[in-house]
């Protein structure tokens, strides 16, 4: 209950500050964002790494990927285990279309996108009536399909995947000549940083929309929300369309960077990562999940000097992360206020005596005249 308290009031005075306020505020943030490549930041720094690198892979695609997963997990209620299928979507469109059809990048772009969508659909189409741990093992056995399938067809490229890949063309900013090469990745990483804010900006209106709406009610209780009216499975296959659109457009930014990918780019550990990134930084809150990206994105580079420790140190703080603070780092109010006050009647699954909450006395039976 303290924890709550805690987290309620920031958000509070968050939302009661001015708009004006907010708004300068999240400037400022934007700013330092973008001037986050040039600085030296003892604490902050990679030794092992350069740090420009590290903020366009894997931190800014790991934010821009726990982003769409948001919307399967966070904002539907949907457990995608196979969420890097989307993801690989995205990167071998990117590698194909460049390669061999030679598209320009922006082109490329909408184009993942909507296969990537489109992928969702086909895979949501006719999974989406299970739920739980049916659906879990369905997505998970997607995203392995689709890593065997790349692995076996030889005219994607098979296990030797796609070479060379083209990058983003140049242009002119403002005067400024912004060119995409190898060794440079701060224009990667602007042009990421853009993504995230545009999906950012799109995922926040449709949370405050009618459709966000339906995703709570889904996720609080799907049986309640199809009694009262909600086309649950119509809005289910919206949140996995729009959610696989986001990871496909990651693995084409990602994919743009890179000379080459391969099946092995895109292996089941990774919708992992993704899933812990959502989960660490708070199923659900914007904010939080990308607190969680940039955590489970960094941390590992951070400490790249422990070399084959280093997974093994970041397992253990994510297991003692979800012992004594379940509801993540930055949680919404209302996942807080559900994990940490139980609901009269004990939740699910618990007994009276066990919430506190007391049972009704059994009567005693009444004697006899």
């Amino acid at each position: 209950m303290a924890r709550f308290e805690v987290i309620a009031p920031v958000a509070e005075r968050w939302d009661r500050l001015p708009r004006a306020v907010r708004a300068v505020a999240l400037l400022a943030l934007l700013v330092l964002l973008v001037i986050l490549p040039h600085l030296k930041i003892p604490v902050l720094n990679t030794p092992d790494s350069d740090f420009a690198t590290v903020l366009f892979y894997p931190v800014g695609i790991y934010v821009l990927v726990a982003l769409g997963l948001n919307v399967v997990v966070g904002e539907a209620g949907l457990l995608d285990l196979g969420y890097v299928a989307f993801f690989a979507v995205g990167g071998y469109s990117m590698g194909l279309l460049g390669n061999r059809v030679h598209w320009p990048f922006f082109l490329i772009l909408p184009v993942g996108i909507a296969l990537s969508m489109l992928a969702g659909v086909i895979l949501g189409g006719p999974t989406l009536r299970l739920r739980g741990d049916y659906l879990a093992i369905v997505t998970l056995g997607f995203g392995e399909i689709v890593h065997l399938v790349a692995r076996n067809t030889d005219s994607i490229g098979g296990p030797r995947g796609v070479s060379p890949i083209p990058h983003p063309p140049n242009f002119n900013l403002f005067g400024y000549h912004v060119r995409f090469g190898i060794l440079d990745p701060k224009p990667y990483y602007y042009l990421l940083l853009a993504m995230i804010v545009l999906t950012i900006v799109v995922v926040s209106n449709l949370k405050r929309s009618r459709v966000g709406r339906a995703w709570t009610a889904i996720r609080e209780d799907e049986d309640a929300a199809e009694l009262m009216g909600v086309p649950t499975f119509r809005f289910k296959l919206w949140a996995f369309a729009i959610g696989a659109g986001i990871g496909g457009a990651a693995g084409v930014m990602y994919t743009s960077k890179v000379i080459s990918i391969s099946p092995d780019n895109f292996i089941f550990q990774l919708s992992i990562l993704f899933l812990a990134a959502v989960v660490l930084g708070g199923s659900g809150n914007i904010p939080g999940v990308i607190l969680g990206a940039a955590v489970v994105a960094y941390l590992p580079e951070r400490f790249r000097s422990f070399a084959q420790y280093r997974i093994m140190v970041f397992g253990a703080a994510l297991v003692v992360m979800m012992i004594f603070r379940p509801q993540g780092l930055l949680p919404s109010r209302r996942r807080a206020k559900e994990l940490l006050e139980p609901e009269p009647g004990g939740g699910m699954g618990t007994l009276g005596g066990e919430t506190g909450v007391e049972m009704a006395p059994r009567p005693e039976a009444e004697s006899a005249p």
